[in-house]
């Protein structure tokens, strides 16, 4: 009997040994996506389809594996987006503010440096700036997030084969230049659009993959155009790119960044149709995921929950998430459009009015109380009896006003423009995926990942 469960055990090690590691790891990261974000985009599904519930899943809500997340930073119960972005890169938890740099000064090194290091593509996409805290997490080290030049500059240290987002910011055209000379010295070849980037791929041995034109962030998706990537084409030039580059796999981070920005404005529409895109995009691993299903994992987070989000605020217990469905732009980009509007000519409030209906849904699919109709009349009063900035300050409280009777109308509230602290979610499917499960930290995240690929 006793030597009956030692060759159990000896055989359990053996398989335990010898088990398949994933040779394709994707790593999702939904920045600021929290569990009401996923739920109220559901919901708003639903609510579309005339059904009450969720009648059509989000794909990362039907994998098999979840787990909730905790996000604190070494700094705060709260953290901001470098410290968990360095965390869900790294494994280290830092201070608010740093960038794979330790709180006692020395460097945090990724899952995507060691992925590189055991000799398999790496690829780092973001629907933000290349040097924005999350993306660059993966591949820099500066004790301030704020560096953005600095940072840009390790994007050519670290070498890996594929980068895709906005153009780096907060530096000047000069660097620009200097940087992407230095690049195309390095091998890297420039894609500008989705088009171009098909044309390169074939004769490029790195690949770097921007909007058409210059921008530091890809369009929100409500806001773009034909013209404009999308995360699901990025994600697709990834795995494709990649695939070519190693035997051993590859390593792919892949962030809808924009999540968190309309939920630092409270736009829940902007937000939604933010969270659609990124799970478009996971549509596009999980087809690759049924073609490799024995050797990829595909690992779905977020850094931190952005707003505070609250699903149903009423007494009578309801939601009208349909009134969304009316919002037709970010309000970032109604600023814009009555802003401009307004310098063109002496703007009524007929026509105002107007322009708030057709591209927010006021007085149609959202209701305006006759005290917010008053509030609005004023504001605008205001603005068109000002110029200059104060007046563009007073049409953009306006908007934001606007936007706060599209959240009444749809039942939902906001407990601040800033992150919590609360768990964010996890979802994986896969080669080792079975792991994750439970309550983790979010430094447990690329270890388990480093562990289970064994890189």
């Amino acid at each position: 009997m006793k030597r009956t469960a030692t060759t159990l055990l000896l055989l359990f090690v053996i398989v335990v040994g010898f088990a398949k590691s994933p040779k394709y790891v994707f790593y999702f990261i939904g920045d600021g996506m929290g569990p009401s974000h996923i739920l109220g985009t559901e919901l708003f599904m639903g609510e579309m389809s005339g059904v009450i519930g969720r009648p059509h899943k989000l794909n990362l809500t039907g994998l098999p594996h979840s787990a909730f997340v905790t996000t604190y930073s070494a700094s705060n119960g709260v953290t901001d987006s470098a410290a968990s972005g360095t965390a869900l890169a790294t494994g280290g938890k830092t201070y608010n503010g740093a960038i794979g740099y330790a709180p006692d000064g020395s460097n945090l090194y990724s899952v995507a440096h060691a992925a590189q290091q055991a000799g398999y593509a790496v690829g780092v996409s973001t629907t933000v700036c290349i040097n924005h805290a999350t993306p660059s997490a993966f591949y820099a080290h500066q004790n301030s997030r704020n560096n953005y030049p600095q940072i840009a500059d390790e994007m050519l240290t670290a070498g890996y084969d594929f980068y895709a987002g906005g153009d780096p910011a907060n530096i000047s055209d000069n660097h620009r230049e200097t940087l992407y000379r230095k690049a195309e010295e390095q091998g890297y070849s420039i894609a500008r659009g989705f088009e171009d980037y098909k044309e390169k791929r074939d004769n490029a041995e790195r690949m770097i993959l921007f909007q058409e034109r210059v921008a530091t962030e890809i369009p929100y998706t409500i806001d773009r155009d034909s013209n404009d990537l999308t995360l699901a084409q990025i994600t697709e030039a990834g795995i494709e790119f990649l695939k070519g580059k190693s035997k051993k796999g590859f390593f792919f981070m892949v962030e809808g960044g924009k999540i968190d920005y309309a939920s630092h404005s409270n736009d829940a529409a902007t937000m939604m149709q933010e969270v659609l895109d990124f799970d478009r995009a996971i549509a596009v691993a999980l087809d690759f995921y049924k073609k490799h299903s024995k050797e990829t994992l595909i690992i779905i987070t977020a850094d931190h929950e952005t707003g505070g989000l609250v699903l149903g605020n009423r007494s009578d217990y309801t939601l009208n998430l349909k009134a969304l469905a009316g919002q037709k732009v970010s309000a970032d980009k109604m600023k814009e459009i009555i802003r401009q509007a307004a310098d063109k000519k002496a703007l009524s409030w007929d026509e105002a009015k107007e322009l708030l209906t057709e591209n927010f849904g006021l007085w149609k699919e959202s209701e305006v109380r006759s005290e917010a109709e008053k509030n609005l009349k004023q504001l605008f009063t205001d603005a068109m009896n000002s110029s200059g900035d104060k007046r563009n300050d007073l049409l953009n409280t306006l908007v934001n006003v606007a936007r706060t009777v599209v959240a009444r109308s749809a039942a939902l509230s906001w407990a601040s423009g800033n992150h919590s602290g609360t768990f964010v979610p996890l979802f994986a499917i896969g080669s080792g995926a079975e792991e994750f499960n439970g309550v983790i930290d979010n430094t447990d995240i690329p270890k388990m990942i480093k562990r289970i690929a064994k890189y």
